[in-house]
């Protein structure tokens, strides 16, 4: 109808177009010229018997105002006529244009009377969607090409997060922060590495692993406490940015502080939870009694007053435990050794420690596997899981490193593969990713090849294992790679003056000296 309306004025105004030119000619705005167009009553002309034969209460809009259009041979201009007039383009003014708006017209008045006699006739109504929906299956109806299927699954914000490895860096002052494992390429071996995170000058990075962005963060508090967090969750920060406090995230205790992180993909009955304390306390829990999160976090295992957690493991319940102490000790025993516990339960004794000597590391050894061991001033070796003889729990274990003033105090003992990386980490907050290939691979009692360049005041003190993503691209800076002939980690003889040789070498000493 609107379209029907323009176009009746536009016919009115072709009819007129002389008259319509000099006014408009002699308007000084187009503003006056469309006032002037209105006040104007116009002849008809030819239109009057086209618009003899239209019911024009059918052809005219609905909202149009009385006095508007034709009243017999004369015609009122409507404001919307009177502006299409004046947007006209000269070209219409053909006469060929002016018979396309004579038709144009006339067809739309065609389909107005149509659609309204069949609004008006339910019959014609009727036959109309029948002749429609006939159309319809002789154009769509084939067979089902989707299913309909009346599941439907709840979407939430951890849908919408891509499934990613993170280092996750946590200070000794409480500072957490994840950052893409991809930001860091592996370096060679002795390499200098690269600043993690921003660290205050009395602060220290405390602990450093990696977890999958879906992955729940079974957190242990210094205090026996469980709390439960997802990756996605914690702050995603550059290298050069320290974190956000815990506190802001846990809602831990004063004095208290999170000593050990196991990430989970799922929880479920099979699997078991197994955590060793800095006392060598060793303890057994089913992994679905730590399945209902809480708020303010529960009672993961019953600690004495100057012990913490170190370590722990989700195993399958017949695996088998090393633990590994600061003065380069190690004890192997079956996991079955130790009962399955409620989560408030104390444990039982994993290793006998002497006074002062501490459990550094927990582990779950695995067949053809090596043990990686470092210490805090850079150095380190790769030894088979196999040199460790199962033996019962409470025992003192066997040397795994020596711990001498090069080497100093066993920071990190981890179980490795050769196809690995390893990412150390110092209390300067220097980080440096190296292959586990290049490590030297030795017996137990031996000192260990460096690692890592340590300056003076520098220690290492963490330690966690990658899968290789990255192809080591020297970029020739000597500040992040050590070349890989570099002597600095040759053992002079002075270094190892009443160190035991290795197992094999030993053995073939033996054996000259008895042929000589």
């Amino acid at each position: 109808r609107e379209k029907a309306h323009v176009l009746e004025g536009l016919a009115v105004a072709l009819n007129n177009i002389d008259e319509m030119i000099e006014l408009i000619k002699a308007s000084p705005s187009p503003a006056v010229a469309k006032e002037r167009m209105l006040e104007r009553e116009w002849p008809v002309g030819k239109m009057v018997e086209l618009l003899g034969r239209v019911e024009l209460k059918d052809v005219r809009p609905e909202d149009l105002p009385a006095g508007v259009g034709a009243e017999g041979d004369i015609y009122k201009l409507s404001p919307v006529q009177a502006q299409s007039i004046l947007e006209m383009r000269l070209h219409r003014l053909t006469g060929l244009e002016q018979d396309k708006i004579i038709e144009e017209y006339k067809g739309l008045v065609v389909k107005i009377t149509g659609y309204l006699e069949i609004l008006r006739n339910p019959d014609r109504l009727t036959e109309v969607v029948k002749e429609e929906l006939y159309e319809v299956v002789e154009l769509f109806g084939d067979a089902r090409r989707t299913e309909i299927d009346y599941s439907y699954q709840d979407l939430d914000a951890e849908d919408l997060i891509a499934v990613e490895d993170r280092i996750v860096t946590l200070s000794q002052d409480g500072y957490i922060k994840t950052q893409p494992l991809s930001d860091y390429r592996a370096q060679k071996r002795g390499g200098r590495g690269k600043s993690a995170t921003a660290m205050k000058e009395e602060d220290e990075v405390g602990q450093l692993f990696v977890a999958s962005t879906h992955d729940m963060l079974l957190c242990f508090s210094n205090k026996g406490k469980l709390y439960w967090q997802k990756t996605w969750q914690l702050p995603l920060a550059s290298r050069g940015s320290r974190g956000k406090p815990i506190v802001n995230i846990l809602p831990l205790d004063d004095g208290e502080h999170i000593t050990s992180v196991l990430p989970v993909d799922e929880f479920d009955d099979e699997r078991i939870v197994f955590m060793a304390t800095r006392n060598a306390v060793a303890k057994r829990v089913k992994l679905k009694d730590f399945s209902r999160p809480r708020a303010n976090g529960i009672i993961a295992v019953d600690l004495l007053d100057d012990d913490e957690l170190v370590g722990t493991a989700l195993t399958d319940g017949e695996q088998e435990i090393m633990l590994f102490s600061n003065i380069g000790k190690a004890i192997r025993f079956k996991e079955s050794d130790v009962r399955v516990m409620g989560r408030t339960a104390r444990g039982v004794r994993g290793m006998k420690l002497a006074d002062g000597v501490k459990v550094i590391s927990m582990q779950v050894a695995k067949p053809d596997t090596l043990i990686l061991t470092a210490t805090e001033n850079g150095f380190g070796k790769c030894t088979p899981v196999d040199d460790y003889s199962t033996i019962n729990r409470g025992g003192q274990g066997v040397i795994s490193i020596k711990t001498s003033e090069r080497n100093g105090n066993v920071v990190a003992a981890v179980s490795v593969v050769p196809e690995q990386e390893m990412v150390l980490i110092t209390n300067k907050a220097t980080l440096v990713r190296s292959r586990i290939s290049e490590v030297s691979v030795v017996g137990r009692n031996t000192q260990g090849v460096k690692l890592i360049n340590v300056t003076k005041g520098e220690q290492v003190v963490g330690l966690a294992v990658v899968d290789i993503e990255e192809i080591i691209e020297p970029d020739g800076d000597n500040t992040e790679n050590a070349d890989i002939t570099d002597t600095s980690d040759i053992t002079t003889p002075s270094e190892t003056e009443g160190v035991e040789a290795p197992l094999e070498a030993k053995s073939e000493r033996d054996e000259n000296d008895k042929e000589g």
